[in-house]
């Protein structure tokens, strides 16, 4: 995600900002900037395209003074990388700076309203919008908290933003709205912190608190105050985070695979930022390391992987096909290996993986070098085995991933292959530039739709209570949701011990059905995705056989939510995008039958994150 980091304290700010923003680094970012006032309340503007070395040296070692300020690293999505499109952003009067996470899903329907009311904008973003907006709010006579909250009342999507003002020079503001960005704040001596994420504080302090969904903060040397989604005062208490840096990762969270999974709006926001421009519509892939010519030449692509990264690949198969025209087979690797596959120049063989060090994966890899076939690998790992044999990489910003059982490591594989689909269809011609916007745009409302989902999780919890102690599960799907039956499987087999099984639905009278009945739960995958019609009918025959059922539906289908015994809603968006929603409560159902169960989640029995023997 993008960095942010703020102060309001005693000390001067920039060198603490500029330090910030580098323990926050590994996140990646095109661009960098701060923004200090100083103490005649002038707003003091630094950014630069590139690296934070390049903001750096254009300082020239003299900070601008002033102890209050904020700073941000950013991945672009509206606007490419430029110093005109780094943060922080200012509005046309230079009162108001700000920096943001997330992606105002209506900017452009505000930024054609303030313009039509005077205001100039000097950037192409969306985050430009929100300092024009706080200034218009302060015009008003609204104080900056109240700025922000009526800011944040008009734009739509998941947001994480920070506001200094050069008409309270005394403080800062921030609140968060929805799962796609973290704030967090720090506690000093006469001085307080804000960050996107919590390593950027503990060199200063471990004293801190989260914001929650749709909570405010405003914080100056003395005093942090905090207002909730309806502007009501609240009181948090500060908590003091471990020395050790395992717990103190934890965050808020009891378990890394809870927090793993909660993160997936944010990972699916950085895997595609930077990537993905929506205005004009464009897919950039400037790391991939294949030309353009190669790409042209590909007549067939063989997607490989080995559990959760093989159901991903799976999910994949339909954009190649669907999206890039191109033929798609998946295998899985430990097979793949040993089988005289068919291949030459005209193959692209993709790697789906996490750490990048499987060794199914790798000797599969060492297999295509060997006949000859460009490779393409998904990686979580900057400079694992697998981007050194591939002769290209697509990264998932994920961060490490500690659980051993994946979670946001599938998410964020499947959106990296989704745009390299949307990216080999624009450039084989099968993709036209509205084709390419109606494609690219449900990804900025994805992390949203991703939170909402997650926010639902109190739900999740009370449907394990009443279904952790059955020993047999059935999982169902079709299309683009049977990888995801099999996910859903998988992850329970992996986190509770229970047997569990997933199929394609239309698998079902073929076998499976003799293993219907009371005593064995079924998971129905009956999104509206075109096969809905098929899978209500697979519904009704695990019913008309007492069988329990739990069906993944999309809000509002109220037929469909009368015929089984539990729902699960996830929102409507492309059917493409689907299953990003649908996986979800599968992995939280999961982890909360383990839970219930004892079983040790972070680490389950005879598991290991890396598999690096046969």
């Amino acid at each position: 995600m993008c960095g942010i980091i703020g102060y309001a304290g005693s000390r001067e700010a920039g060198p603490l900002l500029l330090e910030g923003l580098q323990r926050l680094e590994y996140r990646g970012y095109d661009s960098a900037g701060i923004a200090i006032l100083d103490s005649e309340g002038r707003l003091n503007l630094k950014k630069h395209v590139g690296k934070l070395s390049n903001l750096v040296a254009h300082l020239e070692g003299v900070y601008p003074p002033g102890t209050i300020g904020l700073a941000h690293t950013r991945w672009a999505t509206h606007g490419k990388p430029s110093d005109e499109n780094a943060h922080p952003h200012l509005d046309c009067e230079g009162d108001v700076a700000v920096v943001h996470n997330g992606i105002v899903e209506n900017y452009l329907a505000l930024r054609q309203e303030l313009q039509g009311e005077g205001h100039r904008f000097d950037s192409e973003t969306d985050t430009e919008v929100i300092a024009h907006l706080v200034e218009s709010h302060l015009r008003d006579g609204d104080d900056l908290p109240s700025a922000l909250r009526r800011t944040i009342e008009r734009i739509e999507g998941a947001q994480a933003i920070v506001v200094c003002s050069r008409s309270h020079p005394d403080r800062l503001v921030a609140a968060r709205v929805g799962n796609a960005g973290g704030v967090v704040v720090g506690y000093g001596q006469n001085e307080h912190f804000l960050a996107s994420d919590l390593p950027a504080l503990l060199p200063e302090t471990r004293t801190v608190a989260f914001l929650g969904d749709g909570e405010t903060v405003e914080l100056g040397r003395e005093e942090v105050r905090y207002w909730d989604a309806e502007g009501r005062p609240i009181e948090k208490e500060p908590q003091e985070m471990p020395l050790d840096p395992a717990a103190a990762a934890k965050g808020v969270y009891k378990h890394f695979m809870l927090k793993e999974i909660m993160e997936q709006p944010e990972c699916v926001l950085d895997t595609f930022r930077g990537r993905v421009l929506f205005d004009p519509p464009s897919v950039e892939l400037a790391e991939l390391g294949l030309s353009e010519e190669t790409l042209r030449s590909i007549e067939r692509v063989v997607l490989i992987g080995m559990g959760t990264s093989l159901h991903g690949a799976m999910v994949a198969r339909h954009y190649f096909e669907s999206i890039a025209g191109v033929p798609a087979e998946v295998d899985n690797a430990s097979e793949f290996r040993y089988r005289s596959a068919l291949m030459g120049p005209e193959t692209l063989v993709i790697s789906v993986a996490q750490s990048g060090e499987t060794v199914d994966t790798l000797e599969a890899m060492q297999a295509v070098k060997r006949r000859g076939s460009p490779q393409l690998t998904i990686c979580n790992t900057p400079g694992a085995q697998s981007t050194r044999i591939a002769d290209g990489t697509i990264y998932t910003r994920c961060g490490p991933e500690i659980g051993v059982a994946s979670s946001k490591t599938l998410t964020a594989s499947i959106v990296a292959l989704y745009l390299f689909a949307c990216h080999l269809g624009r450039l084989r011609g099968r993709l036209d530039e509205a084709k390419l916007a109606e494609l690219i745009e449900p990804l900025a409302h994805l992390p949203d739709l991703m939170g909402r989902v997650l926010q639902n999780e109190p739900a999740f919890e009370e449907l394990a209570h009443s279904l952790s102690g059955f020993d047999n599960f059935l999982y169902l799907g079709r299309g683009l949701q049977y990888p995801i039956a099999m996910e859903g499987a998988l992850k329970l087999k992996e986190l509770s011990y229970i047997h569990a099984e997933g199929y394609p639905a239309g698998e079902m009278k073929h076998g499976p059905i003799a293993l219907v009945d009371e005593t064995m739960p079924t998971v129905a995958i009956a999104v509206r995705d075109g096969l809905r019609e098929k899978m209500l009918s697979n519904i009704e025959q695990v019913r008309a056989r007492d069988g329990t059922v739990i069906a993944v539906i999309n809000e509002g289908d109220e037929e469909l939510a009368s015929k089984v015994n539990h729902v699960i809603e996830v929102p409507e968006t492309s059917p493409f995008l689907l299953p990003l929603l649908t996986v979800l409560p599968l992995q939280l159902l999961a982890y909360h039958i383990a839970l219930r169960r004892g079983c040790d989640v972070d680490q389950p029995r005879n598991l290991a994150k890396t598999v690096t023997v046969e």
